[in-house]
């Protein structure tokens, strides 16, 4: 699903449709460029009226991800609108990697360090452990 674009997504338990996996990549002529996240999704029983609970499951130093693999993103929160769908979503969470909003990080560090392109590519380039 939408490979070409630079993300996936699929149901990742058989027996449960409410928990998916995900993957985006960065864009290119970012930072991100070259890179690719693992995500996990988890939808409720109130899905499409209430946001799914996303996740980084690689780590990703960004501004609006924490070590736990949060990610802050309106539309994933009160921005929410049940026309969303998962590719939306995925979009979304692929345009914020380059585009993140450093006036309200989850990571301080990333949203400091965000202004120095160059060394914030080195934090980036570091090789990716699970969240």
């Amino acid at each position: 699903m939408g490979l070409d674009l630079g993300w996936a997504s699929s149901n990742s338990k058989e027996d449960n449709i409410f928990c998916w996996k995900g993957a985006i990549k960065g864009s290119i002529e970012t930072v991100f460029e070259g890179t690719e996240y693992r995500l996990s999704l988890s939808f409720s029983n109130d899905y499409p009226f209430k946001p799914p609970k996303i996740k980084f499951q690689t780590t990703c130093f960004h501004p609006n991800d924490d070590v736990y693999g949060n990610i802050c993103l309106d539309i994933l929160q009160n921005k929410w609108s049940s026309a969303y769908d998962v590719r939306t979503i995925l979009l979304s969470i692929q345009s914020l990697l380059g585009e993140p909003n450093i006036s309200s990080p989850l990571n301080t560090q990333a949203a400091q360090l965000w202004s120095n392109q160059e060394e914030y590519r080195k934090m980036v380039k570091k090789p990716p452990t699970s969240a």
